[in-house]
């Protein structure tokens, strides 16, 4: 509480009011003081969905290449079952590289960048706050599935020692999409699907949501 009286006394002739000799906090906002005095913690509902999302998106994808692997076997010893023919089938392949195959080879430069994007996408949300947007959450969620089901692969966890050396540290893909005669999309898997869901999610969103600002994440935080 300021209190302005005693200038007033001492100085007539400045016309002090009243009204205006006592700031309280009466006075404040309530946004304002909702914001300083309030701790702004993350809901319960985002770590749910957001892993939910993960794990669930991860085991769908290691279960589905563990299963038609072990129906098909490996590329070498490969053959297509089509769903659609000629257009779209299931075909064992394995990429030691990135998308569409490039970087071949470089399966530890990709696994930790793997690893890197995981953290910074766990940092993003749970210490910069992204996790106050539901958005956010869902497309961030796809990633990491992605990210994680084929740093599985990545890391070697899915070969035997009786696997060639060609496939080791390869991630599986089973996806076969063409347009015959002359086009043949790169085989993909459910990780990759799941990659491609989220960076779609996270460019919609960059696109047509406004930023959240900190009495927003007060406020969400208060129905959550």
């Amino acid at each position: 509480m300021v209190c302005v009286s005693s200038a007033r006394e001492k100085f007539p002739r400045l016309g002090l009011k009243p009204s205006l000799t006592r700031l309280t906090a009466s006075s404040v906002p309530a946004s304002l003081k909702a914001e300083t005095t309030r701790p702004v913690t993350i809901p319960g509902s985002a770590y749910v969905l957001f892993f939910s999302i993960s794990v669930i998106g991860c085991l769908a994808d290691l279960i589905s290449k563990q299963a038609t692997f072990a129906w098909l076997g490996l590329p070498s010893a490969n053959s297509t079952w089509w769903l659609v023919e000629g257009y779209v089938g299931i075909q064992t392949a394995v990429n030691r590289g990135a998308l569409f195959g490039i970087g071949q080879g470089l399966t530890a430069v990709f696994a930790t960048l793997s690893i890197g994007a995981g953290i910074g996408i766990l940092v993003w949300l749970f210490r910069y706050r992204a996790a106050d947007d539901r958005l956010l959450v869902i497309a961030l969620g796809s990633v990491m599935a992605g990210i994680a089901g084929n740093l599985y692969d990545r890391l070697g966890f899915w070969h035997t020692a009786d696997t060639p050396a060609e496939f080791c540290y390869g991630v599986r893909d089973w996806i076969l999409l063409q347009w015959p005669p002359d086009y043949t999309w790169p085989n993909f898997n459910i990780a990759d699907s799941m990659l491609v869901c989220g960076a779609g999610l996270l460019i919609w969103h960059s696109l047509t949501q406004p930023p959240t600002t900190s009495a927003d994440r007060v406020q969400t935080a208060d129905t959550n």
